[in-house]
């Protein structure tokens, strides 16, 4: 379903929004380098592997998700093994913690989309 895109301001006071906004932008960021030069593979920060996780779901909602070369095919894989590096004691809850979080996200953002949908829809 193509919904019309969300503006940025109005995912701001979501659950989660902190942690999704700072990989929206990683993500604008990296595919803007990869647009300017064509290095190795890049370095995707915690937030932007789980961004990239809920990319298909926030996009059905109306979020504006950036295609970045070299992203892994794995996400969930790829952000477990970033936590592992920063956290390795505690690697496992802290990638359930941050899953909630998107998920949360997601939810809230697919509430606002269906209501900003029924506002656009004539009566």
């Amino acid at each position: 379903m193509n919904k019309d895109p969300l503006p940025r301001q109005a995912l701001a006071g979501l659950p989660g929004a902190e942690l999704v906004c700072a990989g929206l932008a990683a993500l604008e960021a990296l595919a803007e380098n990869s647009r300017e030069t064509r290095s190795a593979a890049p370095e995707f920060p915690v937030e932007a592997l789980l961004v990239a996780i809920g990319a298909r779901r926030l996009r059905g909602a109306g979020v504006l998700v950036p295609d970045v070369p070299g992203m892994p095919k794995e996400p969930e894989l790829a952000l477990y093994h970033a936590l592992a590096q920063q956290h390795p004691s505690g690697t496992h809850s802290r990638y359930n913690a941050l899953i909630r979080r998107l998920v949360s996200f997601e939810r809230a953002v697919e509430a606002l989309s269906r209501t900003a949908t029924k506002s656009r829809s004539p009566r």
